[in-house]
């Protein structure tokens, strides 16, 4: 048997009345709730991230297809959408669906209220939208979807739940919407269905969707034209490991002098510590899609439209990495001023150890092992109670928010048993290196001062 680990744990059965067993309790405890608090700050971090991202996808998917050009109008440059990307998806195996799309500002007009709006086309095969499941179904609170016709273009339109609200309208109901256009036209749609992201900024108090057909035929366009395409992918795809290691050879940057521009690339590149798998499947999706189409079309991130919102995340992302650090220091230092407690208190018994012969890394393995033990009782405390929490959020919905401030109702849950074990992994690998700086002071002390030592 080894004697070190032989020794301590007739320490720690020996201590369950004294001193250091409170000691060992406020040692325990700190990890526990250390950990705890880890846990639900990643998951809950996760959660919102991922309830946010889908709510964009659901509208904007991952990518975008536009014609280039220096005009800063809401309605886009019609082309042929008929390129490779659109008729072959089959050849881009990380793609997948591709939609059509374009926008059309308008207003709706009652008796009461005249409400500036941006009417968005979106054809039949607009997966995305009208089968479930699928990010939008989750915000579609009211109805159903578009049916689109075999001939002409449906007469039907889906709102938002503020803007319906504004107009004093529900589903069933006709509403008028009036074009900016010479002439200026004017059409009779039906509600059919009432969705909710509480993006209101960017979705909610502007969109209204309906078929893309309709906005052709306004514009003067053929059956192949739209205003862009939009591109979702399939990010299991792509090898997460192959992305992080082009970051840590490249820094984010593969681009060549050689290389055509098709993809806007990020001011700031990703290192290695920086590395978000998602915006990396995005930017290298984007540039293998740019490679395959004409010099007049460009693809748009759609992290690049709404900067603003995964600035924003990239910054809850950032706060919850500050709070691990904190808690790594402060369970650390916890872990230091116990052993070195337990040192204290044992002096005699180093003193004897000594004296028999006891080499000074035998002496030292009393210690590290009773602080292993007390780490691997606060893991598991702390996996207990960090993980309960997050259960009892995610069936229960406790934590409400208020969804025009943060987008979503509640505190959202996403559960990863990597994150978690990475979190075990780390704590305990962290505070067991730190244990070893404490019993330095073992092999600085004298066997005969030690013995006398009171």
């Amino acid at each position: 048997m080894n004697l070190s680990y032989f020794i301590s744990k007739r320490l720690r059965q020996a201590t369950k009345d004294s001193f250091a067993a409170i000691i060992h309790r406020i040692a325990v405890a700190s990890i526990a709730i250390g950990l705890a608090a880890a846990i639900v700050s990643f998951l809950v971090m996760q959660g919102f991230q991922t309830a946010v991202k889908n709510k964009i996808y659901g509208f904007s998917n991952h990518l975008l297809v536009t014609k280039l050009t220096m005009s800063n109008a809401v309605e886009e440059q019609p082309f042929d959408f008929h390129i490779e990307l659109y008729d072959h998806p089959e050849r881009f195996p990380y793609v997948k669906h591709v939609q059509a799309y374009s926008h059309k500002a308008g207003l709706i007009k009652t008796e009461s209220e005249v409400l500036g709006i941006i009417f968005k086309g979106v054809g039949r095969g607009s997966t995305n939208f009208a089968q479930a499941p699928n990010y939008f179904s989750d915000n579609l609170v009211e109805g159903r979807f578009i049916h689109f016709t075999d001939s002409g273009y449906a007469k039907e339109v889906v709102l938002s739940r503020i803007i319906a609200n504004k107009i004093d309208a529900k589903v069933g109901d006709d509403i008028i919407l009036h074009f900016f256009q010479n002439p200026p036209r004017y059409r009779k749609l039906k509600i059919v269905g009432l969705y909710e992201t509480n993006l209101s900024d960017y979705f909610d108090g502007k969109v209204l969707l309906g078929d893309l057909r309709m906005v052709q035929q306004l514009n003067g366009w053929t059956r192949n034209e739209a205003g862009g395409l939009e591109v979702t992918l399939d990010k299991n795809q792509f090898d997460e490991f192959g992305l992080w290691k082009k970051a840590l050879t490249f820094g984010g940057s593969t681009r060549t002098e050689n290389d055509t521009i098709f993809f806007e690339e990020e001011e700031e590149p990703m290192s290695v510590f920086s590395f978000d798998a998602d915006r990396a499947a995005l930017d290298e999706a984007g540039k293998k899609i740019g490679y395959s189409m004409d010099y007049d079309l460009g693809v748009e991130s759609v992290r690049d439209r709404f900067i603003q919102i995964f600035e924003w995340l990239d910054l809850v992302k950032r706060q919850v990495r500050i709070l691990l650090g904190i808690i790594l220091i402060v369970i650390s230092v916890n872990m230091v001023s116990v052993i070195l407690i337990l040192v204290m208190e044992r002096v005699p018994m180093v003193g004897v150890l000594k004296a028999l012969g006891a080499p000074n890394h035998t002496i030292r393995s009393v210690f590290v092992y009773s602080g292993m033990s007390l780490v691997a009782k606060g893991l598991f405390i702390g996996n207990a109670i960090g993980l309960g929490l997050c259960f009892l959020q995610d069936q229960f919905k406790i934590m409400k928010l208020n969804p025009h401030d943060y987008y979503v109702s509640y505190v959202p849950i996403e559960w990863s048993v990597s994150t978690i074990l990475i979190l075990n992994i780390l704590i305990f690998c962290t505070v067991s290196l730190v244990l070893i700086l404490p019993t330095r002071f073992i092999t600085k002390v004298n066997p005969i001062n030690a013995i006398r030592f009171d």
